[in-house]
């Protein structure tokens, strides 16, 4: 299964808590490159976010949305760069940072992110399979596969159009790469 970070926004550029935003046309076109170079087999799935869309419609991909594959909901806090929050609310960054249960912005939980890509991916097991989303879902998929808790799973940087591949096992997942990045 090989995941695919959705295409760059304006929010990704600009250090800000992911929102339902377009994909820069930069990025856009990056991604049209990179379909060029190399031939993508199997279904492909999508998360719902207007950036993962523009990205498989770049790629030449007719995905099918897949609702399980929406990036967190980050309440309050969507759309606004990460220092403005921990300016104005460090007490509530400080507890969202430290309890993947947590979710003073008002909206889902780090853990509740991955309580429902791991029940997507292990119902899944479908491969050769393309996935394009964003990195919330990517670092949930990957702490599902090597049994990390919700916080260890952030430590992973997943550029944008950086690939990630998962292979199903009878006993799990193996990861063959992780945040490859594009070459065109």
């Amino acid at each position: 299964m090989l995941f695919v970070r959705q295409a760059g926004t304006p929010g990704t550029r600009s250090a800000c808590f992911p929102m339902d935003e377009n994909a820069d046309p930069s990025s856009l076109a990056r991604a049209a490159a990179l379909a060029r170079a190399r031939s993508w087999t199997g279904p492909a799935l999508v998360a719902p976010a207007r950036a993962a869309g523009q990205t498989a419609a770049a790629m030449g991909l007719r995905p099918s949305v897949v609702q399980a594959l929406a990036e967190a909901d980050h309440g309050g806090w969507s759309g606004l760069p990460y220092a403005k929050v921990a300016e104005t609310e460090p007490d509530a960054l400080a507890s969202w940072l430290a309890d993947p249960h947590a979710a003073p912005h008002g909206g889902e939980s780090l853990a509740a992110l991955a309580a429902r890509v791991a029940a997507w991916l292990d119902a899944e097991r479908r491969s050769p399979t393309i996935v394009i989303c964003d990195v919330g879902v990517i670092r949930a998929v990957l702490g599902h596969a090597l049994g990390l808790n919700p916080l260890a799973a952030t430590r992973f940087d997943l550029a944008p159009l950086s690939t990630t591949e998962l292979s199903s096992t009878r006993g799990g997942w193996r990861v063959a790469h992780v945040n490859r990045k594009a070459t065109l």
